[in-house]
């Protein structure tokens, strides 16, 4: 059966015409979806019987169930979601001072087999739909009773290898009579996809573009990220220069702080020497260490000397605060343990 927030309003009224329905009872359906947040189609009182019958008979609802929630002394949110058919996946929720932000995921498992990620190793499955991708953010608004002001794509998942459901879901997310969540609150992350990249900038959606950089040379950069292999940081930084020319829009580089690996001077130095002229932010990140994994969190010092420098040769550095620590909230542990603790 077809999930129904799968489509996007001009989609939804497509739908109805074929259900031999005007085109604005789409629109009053959408407003009950993402407005009145309901759950079932008979909630929806001003639709007539008939036309309830025929939603029912043709669509789901796709109401996630709530596998496990995780509370962090933060005030951070985890949850693994049942996407109901024997599948899960992770969605977090973090308080900061402009709102409360979800991150959500865009696939169940992921391709890119980054060494750093607690993802890797746990079999890709599937694409999540649009819809489910929109799902998550409509479960936590329910379960909390709240307002998500920001989503971010950077759960589990390579947002840009599932590109035309998330661009589909950040319409459905962005539409004025549904969620309403202004474009410049959403943001994407993705590991380096070049294709999709100018993709993104000839659409000239407004949201917020971070990219998965970690390293400033090739060498450093495949053994941590494989899809360095293949799309160097050469072609990478030509299609961010592309993105920030068509859009006039700042990029945010994520780069995760590895100890004796990728946090020394000599990489500041480089880090400044790729970036300098660009429209561009760096995000720098206390990396989270996985089981079994090669990488661990550098030291707070070699974490404020790395800021520092960049500061004081003109690029814009913060350290992402960290939330979530005691709940296992680095993308992909959750779920990793679950599946394992099945086993």
């Amino acid at each position: 059966m077809k999930n129904i927030k799968d489509y996007n309003l001009e989609e939804l009224k497509k739908e109805f015409q074929e259900l031999g329905e005007k085109p604005y009872r789409a629109e009053q359906v959408f407003m009950w979806l993402y407005r009145e947040k309901v759950k079932d189609f008979d909630e929806m009182t001003n639709i007539s019987k008939e036309l309830r019958q025929k939603l029912q008979d043709n669509y789901s609802m796709c109401n996630f169930k709530i596998a496990k929630k995780l509370v962090s002394k933060d005030g951070t949110k985890k949850y693994l979601f049942d996407v109901l058919d024997g599948n899960m996946i992770e969605t977090v929720l973090m308080e900061y001072h402009h709102g409360k932000t979800l991150c959500v995921s865009s696939q169940i498992g992921c391709k890119m087999g980054c060494k750093f990620c607690a993802s890797t190793g746990i079999p890709f499955v599937r694409n999540l739909t649009s819809g489910e991708i929109v799902e998550q953010i409509l479960a936590v608004e329910q379960e909390e009773n709240t307002k998500i002001s920001n989503v971010v794509f950077m759960g589990i998942g390579e947002p840009f290898d599932n590109f035309d459901n998330v661009i589909n879901a950040i319409g459905i997310l962005n539409n004025p009579k549904g969620l309403n969540i202004g474009a410049r609150h959403i943001s994407i992350s993705t590991s380096g996809i070049v294709p999709k990249i100018y993709e993104l900038a000839d659409k000239k959606i407004q949201c917020t573009l971070s990219i998965s950089l970690h390293a400033t040379n090739d060498k450093k950069r495949s053994e941590m990220m494989p899809v360095n292999n293949a799309y160097p940081i050469e072609e990478l930084m030509k299609a961010c220069n592309y993105y920030i020319e068509k859009t006039n829009k700042r990029i945010s580089f994520e780069y995760a702080l590895a100890k004796d690996n990728n946090d020394n001077l000599e990489d500041a130095k480089e880090l400044v020497k790729l970036l300098h002229g660009m429209l561009a932010h760096v995000n720098l990140i206390p990396i989270n260490k996985i089981e079994n994994g090669k990488f661990v969190k550098s030291t707070d010092k070699n974490i404020i000397r790395f800021r520092d420098y960049l500061n004081d040769h003109g690029i814009v550095a913060t350290i992402r605060r960290e939330l979530g620590s005691d709940i296992e909230a680095a993308c992909g542990q959750l779920r990793r343990k679950t599946i394992e603790e099945k086993r």
